[in-house]
C-alpha cells in the first residue's frame, strides 16, 4: 500500500510534508492532536495544494534501475532539468536529518526552565554563545520573539531526553 504525501502548513505559515497511510489516517491524527508543526509545534494545520506523486516504478532504464523523472523546458528559457528523488532517497534523507538533529540536541546544553533567561544573556553578550535547550512558557517564547531572539520549540519525538 502506498503512502499519501501531503504538504501541510501551520497557522504560523511553516510548510512541511506529512506522510500518511491514507487520507483517513491523516484526519485521525489531525483530530487527535498528534500532528504538530516541526518548526513551532503548532497543532493548527491545513493541507496545501500540492502536485501529485506519480508511481513510475514501471519506467526502467537499460541498467534496470528506475529512471529519474525530469522536466525540461527549452534552453531559450534558461531553465534546467530537474529530478524528483525517489521515496527510498527521501526516506534516507529524512533519517539522516533526524539523526543529525538528534546529535545536535545531545550536544546542546540543557538549561531547563532557565531557557528564556539564558537565551537573553547570550543575546545580550553576557555569556558566550552556545547551543542550549530547555523549556519556556508560551509567554516567554513570545517575549523572546519580540526581543528579536530566535528560538525554536523542539517536538518531543526528537528530544531523546524527554522520552526517557
Amino acid at each position: 500500500m502506498g503512502l499519501k504525501v501531503f504538504d501541510l502548513q501551520c497557522d504560523n505559515g511553516h510548510i512541511f510534508e506529512g506522510w500518511f497511510k491514507s487520507h483517513e489516517n491523516y484526519e485521525e491524527q489531525r483530530g487527535s492532536g498528534l500532528l504538530r508543526c516541526p518548526v513551532c509545534d503548532s497543532a493548527e494545520l491545513n493541507k496545501k495544494l500540492s502536485a501529485p506523486r506519480l508511481n513510475i516504478s514501471h519506467l526502467k532504464n537499460e541498467s534496470g534501475s528506475s529512471a529519474p523523472v525530469t522536466s525540461q523546458e527549452s534552453s531559450s528559457s534558461g531553465s534546467a532539468a530537474v529530478a524528483a528523488p525517489g521515496s527510498a532517497d527521501l526516506a534516507k534523507l529524512q533519517a539522516e536529518m533526524l539523526h543529525k538533529f538528534r546529535d545536535i540536541l545531545r550536544k546542546s546544553d540543557d538549561v531547563g526552565v532557565r531557557f528564556a533567561d539564558e537565551a537573553r544573556r547570550m543575546h545580550n553578550g553576557e555569556v558566550e554563545e552556545r547551543s542550549i535547550r530547555g523549556s519556556a512558557t508560551p509567554d516567554e517564547y513570545a517575549e523572546l520573539a519580540e526581543e528579536g531572539i530566535a528560538v525554536m520549540p523542539i517536538p518531543e519525538f526528537l528530544d531523546d531526553d524527554r522520552l526517557q
